[in-house]
């Protein structure tokens, strides 16, 4: 019988799973210990042979493990898709585009101020396009803050001009540098800095938080687009043949 190189590496892991327990009697498995000890024998041999059988096991453990975790992301994104975007959201690009990004960031986040001007060129690219920020504060009380800062500055309709400024702070945001900020984009600092302390505020992180769990997010930025979950920065190109794909549908 043929067995691919694959499959030969996973029934060698597998039999290196099994545990080498000396002195005991036929198990279940159906081997004795004995012959346990010979199949061990046999398989540390083969790797010395050809230690790519272990490389070989692990990459297809591992694009079998990226496979379940992508079917089940998309599963949580379907049974979530009517609370993954609210009409309280900020919105960037076209509201009524045919495709809607749903971005996850953290002000702090280096990764998430990498990936701003993509997204900006992106969008002057493709018109059609929703974008829907989703505040989400996991590094700390810099990060709370500057989402309060954002989600308050949204009751002025300057949640964007904001959000402008402080992506560019340094990364532990003060209150003093979030008031700079807000005076230079033209907002109320008074009630802005009334409104951060709005429950209403912290309820729209909280509910941001719990969404991310739901959809296993472990960190930021992460994109939905469509139903596709793409973690960590991306370029031009990763956006493109993700928005391509969402319109195929």
């Amino acid at each position: 019988m043929f067995i691919t190189r694959v499959s030969q590496a996973s029934v060698l892991l597998g039999l290196l799973a099994v545990p080498l327990l000396p002195g005991a009697d036929a198990r279940a498995d159906g081997f004795t210990p004995k012959q346990r000890a010979e199949i061990i024998a046999i398989v540390r041999d083969a790797l010395k042979q050809d230690p790519s059988i272990l490389r070989d096991a692990v990459t297809a453990l591992q694009a079998d493990e990226a496979a379940k975790t992508q079917a089940s992301t998309q599963a949580a994104i379907g049974r979530l898709q009517d609370k993954l975007v609210s009409a309280d959201d900020p919105v960037a690009g076209n509201p009524k585009g045919d495709v809607t990004i749903v971005e996850f960031f953290d002000t702090r986040c280096p990764y998430c101020r990498r990936i701003e001007p993509v997204m900006e060129a992106f969008l002057r690219q493709d018109r059609n396009v929703r974008l829907v920020y989703k505040d989400l504060p996991i590094l700390g009380p810099a990060s709370v803050l500057g989402s309060k800062a954002l989600l308050a500055a949204q009751k002025q309709d300057g949640y964007e001009k904001l959000r402008e400024r402080v992506m560019t702070l340094p990364p532990d945001t003060t209150m003093a540098q979030i008031q700079s900020a807000a005076e230079q984009a033209g907002l109320d600092w008074p009630k802005l800095s009334r409104d951060m302390e709005d429950p209403s505020v912290k309820a729209r992180i909280d509910h941001n938080l719990a969404l991310a769990r739901a959809l296993e997010i472990q960190g930021t930025p992460a994109l939905v687009v469509g139903k596709q979950l793409i973690p960590g920065a991306v370029d031009l190109n990763d956006l493109k043949e993700a928005v391509a794909a969402a319109r195929k549908g």
